[in-house]
């Protein structure tokens, strides 16, 4: 709002106009369809159904030449759904069966989908059902009550229930409502007994996981064992709300993206592990590069670079709704000029790396342009004043115009004020005429003692209009003479400017792939450089993969995690396969090292086929010893019944009877291993070292003694143990028989009934050594 006034005796005073200016620094599966048998069969046909939701999909599909339902458990995917993309490329299906309600992401990506007219081998049919047809309950209920061949008739509910749950994972909602759907679709459409009777069901003849093409898969479990992710509450009471923090794990010792875009990218690397070797090659060159010494300066720069790398998607999803923020195009702008400098400083960069190489050809001019046209035409301070958009001198003569006028108002208005004060009445002091946008030019005078009622308002020859903060506004003869001279200046600056905003917002759609390209390719380069900042510091050595060697081969091993927390790290080597044996057995006391050994060779579990990596720790353990003792050496038996194609296995566990009676058979594919130790009169040293050979004792009781159960209780145990064994009676100990001590163990027994297990604050270490240790040294 412009104003200016007018008094007796002094200069009437304005506030004129902020003058516009510019200053912005540039920032220097192998799942292809079986082919039919013969060929006057029908051919094969599939039939997917897929849901995305928060980043995640779950798919499912019925391939009719074996008449199995294959899933595959949630995965996490990219708005552009390139593993949906893949998955579609791979299994090119008939029917592509989807939700009614779907979010803009995959409404898009069906749609494309649909126009590809010369798709090969067919363009899919895609179908819609009701969001109904996919709850989660309603789903559930299909998958339990299905009519299925290969369960037997004699089980019970229970039984069928727990024997699907070993298939189908219930845990994976995505997974389970795609598998719903896929389930309504099959009966609607009765894929298969289209001309059968009407209580003739389709055949499902079974479930099966699948996974794509040179990815490994990897079970939530092994996720948590490993500790590749690991999350936390986080500690900030203004941050509860928000979820979890990484706490120690993998990924978090890792995770040194300056992006968001980085990190999602590394996270779903982890999550979908690749075989390509072509592409682990690929990106270990970069990191190769980025670890020698003369190269560390242009790494930090372009660390420096990608910090100004922010979420482009969002805003170009704001510009298509013409929803765009004053932030967004100084995001955008430092984007651009940040990724000319990535693009600039690659191109001296060896082009033999396909991710140099990349950078440097596919961010093309158009960024420059982008990069220009914003430069030259957003008034970066001038918006942030406003909260608007403002462009800058020079762009348009027009808008130049009306904002030169409307900066020499103040002093114009100034004049007109004092023109209006001669007309008054003597007994107003002062006036002012003032500009309201979208009202127009005011005159404004101070409301005098007299005018008390709203008839008392009237002035002759002004029309009053309102009555604010005790002063009058009126319109005049002059008033409105401007408002026909002048108009309404404000907004038809701010209308043009916005008209140059989507004409702007219009040439920076139109380069959208290149923004989205470097996005990716940012992303990219982000987590390499993080990889290769950790490698820096952590030692890292370059794994070296051949596609001849079916084994493992790793000299002085070291667990990422283990080494952070310990004050000395023993290194182990590791090998196996070809005359190295494939399945080791490693034994040795609790606290030996066992298990942190099998997690420092451990990268993954793939079904079990002469290509795979399978740790087992404590099998068996929660079971009946006979029964775990049973179990394992049958599934070990399994494996090594496979001959040549057995997986590469490594076994830590504590039943030494599955040595002593020789339960797994003699040859070349087993190997004992023990964790190496020494007694040094009563203490038990752990040297954290593998060597040949099988332990002797588990050493149970040098263990309980390190964790500081008493003397007393450990002798006890001993004696128990070797009654066990001798197969002689165990008596209780005379002194628990006593009033007294019996009454101390109900109370003990009593306070730990009343703990609330469920409760997240209880700490059941305190409870031990505060209730637990000291009634066990008054009973023992």
């Amino acid at each position: 709002m412009a104003f200016s006034g007018a008094t007796p005796g002094r200069t009437p005073q304005g506030l004129g106009s902020r003058a516009a200016s510019a200053s912005f620094p540039c920032p220097t599966l192998g799942l292809g369809s079986a082919e039919a048998e013969d060929d006057e069969e029908e051919p094969a046909e599939i039939h997917l159904c897929v849901l995305w939701n928060s980043g995640y999909l779950g798919i499912a599909y019925y391939d009719t030449s074996d008449s199995t339902i294959h899933f595959m458990p949630d995965a996490p995917d990219q708005e552009s759904l390139k593993l949906l993309q893949r998955v579609l490329d791979e299994i090119n299906p008939r029917s592509i069966v989807t939700s009614a309600k779907q979010d803009e992401n995959m409404t898009q990506f069906l749609g494309e989908l649909d126009s590809q007219e010369h798709r090969e081998p067919k363009r899919p049919e895609i179908v819609f059902l009701p969001s109904v047809d996919f709850g989660l309950e309603i789903s559930k209920q299909r998958l339990l009550s299905g009519n299925y061949s290969f369960i037997p008739d004699s089980m019970t509910a229970t039984e069928k229930i727990l024997f699907l749950s070993s298939i189908i994972p219930f845990d994976c909602l995505l997974t389970v409502r795609a598998l719903g759907g896929l389930l309504k679709f099959l009966g609607r459409r009765r894929i298969g007994v289209e001309l059968e009777d009407y209580n003739v069901s389709v055949p499902i003849l079974g479930f099966k996981k699948f996974v794509l093409t040179h990815l490994v898969s990897m079970d939530q479990d092994t996720y948590s064992v490993l500790q590749i992710f690991k999350s936390e509450s986080h500690p900030s009471v203004y941050k509860v709300a928000s979820g979890l923090k990484e706490g120690l794990s993998l990924f978090g010792i890792l995770n040194r993206c300056r992006s968001k875009w980085g990190e999602k990218l590394l996270r779903l690397w982890f999550t979908r592990p690749t075989q390509d070797l072509g592409e682990l090659n690929s990106r270990l060159d970069v990191i190769q590069f980025f670890l020698l010494p003369p190269n560390l300066e242009m790494a930090q720069m372009l660390h420096r670079l990608l910090g100004h790398i922010k979420n482009v998607p969002l805003i170009l999803k704001r510009m298509k709704l013409s929803h765009t923020k004053v932030s967004d195009w100084q995001v955008l702008y430092k984007t651009v000029y940040s990724a000319l400098g990535l693009r600039d400083a690659c191109r001296s960069l060896p082009q033999s790396i396909q991710l140099f190489q990349d950078i440097a050809q596919e961010f093309s001019d158009d960024l420059h342009h982008i990069a220009s046209l914003i430069g030259k035409v957003v008034d970066f301070e001038g918006s942030l004043a406003e909260n608007r958009f403002t462009v800058l001198p020079n762009i348009d003569p027009e808008i130049d115009e009306k904002k030169r006028r409307l900066m020499g108002l103040p002093s114009f208005l100034t004049e007109v004020a004092r023109k209006e004060l001669e007309t008054l009445d003597s007994r107003i002091p002062s006036c002012s005429v003032i500009y309201i946008p979208l009202i127009g030019f005011l005159l404004s005078i101070p409301r005098l003692p007299s005018m008390v009622e709203a008839s008392d308002f009237e002035i002759e020859g002004l029309d009053f209009m309102f009555l604010s903060e005790e002063k009058l506004h009126y319109r005049s003869a002059r008033t409105k003479e401007l408002d026909a001279f002048l108009g309404d200046l404000h907004c038809e600056i701010r209308d043009q400017e916005t008209l140059l905003m989507y004409q702007l917002q219009c040439q920076v759609l139109a380069r959208a792939a290149v923004l989205t390209r470097v996005l990716d390719l940012a992303s990219r380069l982000d987590v390499l450089l993080a990889l290769a900042s950790a490698a820096r510091e952590y030692g890292y050595s370059r794994p070296h993969y051949s596609p001849q060697l079916l084994g493992v081969r790793i000299q002085n091993g070291r667990h990422p995690l283990m080494e952070l927390c310990a004050r000395t790290f023993v290194p182990n080597s590791t090998e196996c396969g070809g005359d190295k044996g494939r399945v080791k057995v490693i034994t040795g006391p609790n606290s030996s090292g066992k298990s942190i050994y099998l997690k420092q060779v451990a990268k993954a579990v793939n079904n079990a086929t002469e290509r795979s990596l399978v740790l087992i720790d404590e099998f068996g353990k929660g079971t009946n010893t006979v029964d775990g003792l049973a179990l394992l050496a049958a599934v070990l038996r399994h494996w090594l019944a496979l001959g040549a194609t057995c997986p590469q296995i490594f076994v830590a566990t504590n039943f030494l009877s599955l040595v002593q009676l020789q339960l797994l058979p003699q040859g070349p594919l087993v190997q004992y291993l023990t964790m190496e130790t020494c007694e040094d009169g009563n203490e038990l040293v752990f040297f954290y070292q593998v060597c040949k050979g099988v332990a002797k004792a588990s050493h149970a009781s040098h263990t309980a003694a390190q964790a500081g159960l008493p003397e007393k209780l450990i002798a006890r145990g001993k004696e128990v143990s070797d009654l066990i064994r001798s197969g002689k009676p165990i008596k209780p100990v005379k002194e628990l028989l006593k009033e007294n001590q019996m009454e101390n163990c109900q109370t003990l027994v009593n306070k730990f009934l009343k703990l609330d297990l469920e409760d997240p604050n209880l700490d059941l270490d305190i409870f031990m050594h505060q209730e637990v240790l000291p009634a066990a040294k008054s009973v023992l």
